[in-house]
């Protein structure tokens, strides 16, 4: 099955809730709002025309640019980005979903955008979730353990964000 047949079946069964796809890139893909992104992976994973049975990875990407001058040629207003990608063993395809969401929650700067978590439809999520969680601050509702894994409990900011500002020190350790 190609790219654009996945994307065709997606779109027969959620309409307008496919805003945006790309069926030639190399990991074909589509763009969806977080409120469908429960409905669209349970479909990928439980059609049998689909069947992709593994979460290969979970991504967060941080849309910002910090300097002046080059934000008028940037071509792309400040938003995150969470990529999934999927692989069907029984099929040999694969697959990625997008979504796109404002820097902050209800725009408020230091509210974390929230996602709904899928770690109950493919386990691979816990980790990949806290990851992108601890890495680029985006809350994973409904994760049974969302909690950092690579950062100190107590480590302020999320450091994959284009606005974070590195510790001069953390508990009196010099960091630069």
């Amino acid at each position: 099955m190609t790219g654009a047949d996945i994307i065709t079946l997606l779109q027969a069964q959620f309409g307008a809730a496919i805003a945006e796809a790309k069926p030639e890139a190399i990991d074909p893909v589509v763009t969806i709002s977080p409120d469908n992104l429960r409905e669209v992976c349970r479909f990928l994973r439980d059609d049998p025309r689909l069947k992709f049975e593994l979460l290969n990875c979970v991504t967060g990407v941080d849309y910002l640019e910090p300097e002046a001058k080059k934000l008028a040629k940037a071509g792309f207003e400040p938003h995150l980005e969470v990529v999934y990608h999927f692989s069907s063993f029984t099929h040999r395809h694969r697959f990625a979903v997008k979504l796109t969401m404002p820097r902050w929650k209800n725009d408020a700067a230091g509210q974390l955008p929230e996602v709904p978590s899928i770690a109950d439809l493919y386990p691979t999520a816990d980790w990949h979730e806290r990851e992108t969680f601890d890495l680029c601050g985006i809350q994973f509702t409904g994760h049974p353990d969302l909690r950092r894994i690579l950062m100190a409990e107590d480590w302020d900011g999320h450091p994959l964000r284009k606005d974070y500002e590195f510790p001069l020190e953390y508990h009196g350790i010099r960091c630069r």
